[in-house]
């Protein structure tokens, strides 16, 4: 379980939200929606332990933890705004780099069947360069599917997703939750998942 106790975050003179506290069950995900600059990136900055907050505490597995604390760090996976490849690289170097950079393991068998769950293994040769927005982004749902961690921290995750791209989103963090995995989404789409497994924070 993650839980957040009376969390408070500052922009400058600039109080971004404060008091907030929640927590996440194995089985859940928590979908924070808000205007721009209510402080949804902050905030899983924070849970990701990237950014001190400026009062509050985070607990993992009833354990409070530090920033950079390297066993919430073992234990979860960042999917930041905008999708981390190299444009030279093709979409199958770029999924395994990505997944060895996150110290994962991938054999080039396992590379390549994330890819086609995706609906990507047609452009696995490509470079990054030439693929679309959304095409892009699979590649980063691609490595969710290989990287086996327990909490899920996703920043804008449906952005530049069509129907089938969100369809896809959608089986494959329910899939985690069923697995007992936690998730927290930023997003300001709405995600297709069921209601019954899913809590709303909204940042104002």
């Amino acid at each position: 379980m993650l839980e957040a106790l009376d969390l408070c975050a500052r922009r400058g003179e600039a109080t971004l939200f404060s008091g907030l506290s929640f927590r996440v069950p194995p089985g859940r995900a928590l979908i924070v929606t808000g205007a721009n600059g209510t402080g949804k990136t902050t905030l899983l900055r924070i849970l990701a332990g990237l950014t001190l907050p400026w009062s509050g505490t985070l607990r993992w597995r009833g354990e409070a933890v530090a920033p950079l604390s390297p066993e919430l760090r073992h234990d979860l996976l960042w999917s930041g705004h905008l999708p981390a490849l190299k444009d030279e690289l093709s979409a199958e170097e770029n999924l395994h780099s990505l997944v060895e950079l996150a110290g994962g393991r991938a054999e080039p068998a396992q590379v390549r069947a994330a890819l086609e769950a995706v609906a990507l293994l047609p452009q696995r040769a490509l470079p990054a360069r030439v693929l679309s927005q959304g095409q892009r982004r699979r590649i980063g749902m691609a490595r969710l599917a290989l990287l086996k961690r327990p909490l899920w921290l996703l920043d804008e995750p449906a952005t530049a997703l069509d129907a089938a791209g969100l369809a896809l989103l959608g089986l494959l963090i329910g899939r985690h939750l069923a697995e007992g995995g936690c998730v927290i989404a930023a997003t300001h789409q709405p995600l297709d998942l069921p209601a019954a497994i899913l809590d709303a924070l909204t940042l104002t």
